[in-house]
């Protein structure tokens, strides 16, 4: 048995913060620089009651309208901004969705990564016999994590979610992983605050980072370099590990599809990893990064733009927060 992509539907707030409205709030970095630097122009941004679980919600309706859900028994849900700590977002999507009551549901915690483990998950229960048709939502409200005065972490993230369904085949079309983790770099990428390890602080100070942004153990912090050379190392060898695992060359795979984390960072990598220009996704201009929704929200938008077409194989590699990252390649 085998599993394939189905189906995908995409929710994005009406919110839209600009380059222009942030250069105007801050004085700082005209909006040319930052489209630049990064390949953002615009980001969707949740409003304040608007919840993770209600982007997922807006999202699955949308793949479920040219789809019968009571096929579906199988919900997994992938946020880092759930509604509650418990009872867990996927359970109350359950009910909100109308899904049949014998259904697996729950939640999982992952960044960047996300989709990719999401694939694994969906393809094992499926070849476990546990599940035939999974419906997976990668749902993120990053922009809540953000200090208000933090300009740097402003451009970058946009809220987003996207679901897709996954169901069992006779042929697979979501072929061998690889994923990694290393918990060694949590503290580059980190909200310190709001767990039970230490609990929120409503009497938090403010901080300043090197390059004069405001941010506090209340709100995501980003160590950017230490990021980038993160990534450096893990993601040229988690695709050439793919490709291995695959019996696949670099020349065989039709396109690739990155976490869209910003433009320097993944061009730096298509360079380095030797990818073709034509053959590779670079979109996050309308978007921003959306955290564990930019794979799926890439896939929907090139197969729309005719960029991959039935039957092509798909390189993904999604990584970030954790340390955590993992590949695939699929055919679509």
């Amino acid at each position: 048995m085998g599993a394939k992509l189905m189906a995908f539907g995409i929710y994005l707030p009406e919110f839209v913060l600009t380059n222009i409205q942030l250069s105007k709030d801050f004085g700082r970095w005209e909006p040319e620089k930052i489209e630049s630097k990064l390949g953002i122009k615009e980001r969707h941004i949740s409003e304040v009651d608007e919840t993770a679980g209600d982007m997922a919600f807006k999202a699955a309706l949308k793949v479920l309208q040219n789809y019968d859900k009571s096929k579906i028994d199988m919900l997994l849900l992938c946020t880092q901004s759930p509604d509650y700590f418990l009872p867990t977002t996927a359970c109350i999507l359950q009910n909100r969705l109308g899904l049949k009551t014998d259904l697996c549901a729950y939640d999982f915690n992952l960044g960047c990564s996300g989709f990719i483990y999401g694939l694994a998950m969906a393809k094992s229960f499926i070849n476990a016999g546990i599940a035939t048709s999974v419906l997976l939502i990668t749902s993120e409200t990053y922009s809540k994590h953000i200090h208000p005065k933090d300009l740097a972490l402003k451009t970058v993230f946009g809220d987003g979610a996207a679901a897709t369904i996954i169901e069992s085949s006779n042929q697979d079309q979501i072929f061998e992983f690889v994923l990694g983790t290393d918990g060694s770099g949590k503290d580059n990428l980190i909200v310190s605050n709001g767990g039970f390890r230490n609990a929120f602080d409503p009497l938090v100070q403010e901080k300043t980072t090197d390059s004069d942004n405001i941010y506090s153990d209340n709100h995501l912090f980003m160590n950017g370099p230490e990021i980038f050379n993160f990534t450096n190392i893990a993601v040229p060898k988690a695709v050439e590990q793919c490709l291995v695992k695959n019996k696949m060359s670099l020349d065989e795979v039709d396109y690739f599809i990155f976490h869209q984390a910003n433009k320097y960072m993944i061009e730096y990598l298509r360079k380095k990893i030797g990818i073709p220009k034509e053959k590779y996704y670079v979109n996050m201009l309308l978007t921003g990064n959306t955290v564990s929704a930019t794979i799926p929200i890439a896939i929907d938008d090139a197969l729309k733009n005719g960029k991959i077409v039935k039957g092509n194989k798909v390189l993904l590699c999604g990584f970030g927060v954790g340390y955590s990252w993992g590949a695939v390649i699929i055919e679509v």
